[in-house]
């Protein structure tokens, strides 16, 4: 009987489904994806690993933990649950450190340090422009608050249009109606009403 198993494969670089050929203390596998062999670490020795997380929260920084099975692989711009302390945050995954290099994916067990940054509660900066002077407002919301251009939004006592919303993936939203969730966003542009 064929028994297969979910493994990480170093030529997929991501965990796929393995036959498992040989038993023993050094198993070797088969990926299903594609057809390479490999050795691999028996199932019942897996156990999750904690990773060390650098959490940015806009002025001031703290190291946590993120909690991983031993072959998910990371990406940058994957989420995850860190834990603080007594607190737990969402966090967003904006570098990978293995070793003294970065890279852009890797095997939990590789990773030395994620950087992260909070996105359950973001601050969203808006400059607002009235034609002579422009005037920079702060507003923290939820990460996934959405915001629109053309839409009104009232910050405080003034109330504004967003014309253009500036994404930290480096593009300018400007076309009516287009939408962006607030964790996305790196300045939006604004004009008083």
């Amino acid at each position: 009987m064929e028994r297969v198993e979910e493994h990480a494969c170093p030529v997929c670089d991501e965990v796929t489904e393995h036959q498992i050929l040989g038993k023993g203390r050094n198993p070797v596998a088969r990926c299903q994806v594609c057809g390479s062999v490999h050795p691999i670490s028996p199932t019942e020795t897996k156990k999750n690993v904690f990773v060390r997380a650098i959490v940015s929260m806009e002025a001031t920084s703290q190291v946590c933990t993120v909690e991983m099975e031993p072959v998910e692989v990371c990406r940058i711009g994957d989420h995850f649950v860190a834990e603080c302390g007594e607190e737990f945050l969402g966090v967003e995954v904006t570098a990978i450190e293995c070793g003294d290099t970065r890279v852009r994916k890797a095997a939990a067990t590789d990773i030395t340090a994620l950087w992260t940054r909070k996105v359950e509660e973001v601050t969203v900066r808006i400059a607002v422009h009235d034609g002579r002077t422009t005037t920079s407002i702060q507003i923290t919301v939820p990460g996934e608050e959405p915001f629109v251009v053309g839409e009104v939004y009232k910050t405080g006592q003034r109330r504004i249009r967003i014309s253009r919303i500036k994404v930290r993936k480096g593009g300018i939203l400007r076309n009516q109606g287009a939408r962006v969730e607030a964790r996305q966003i790196k300045r939006i542009f604004a004009y008083p009403l």
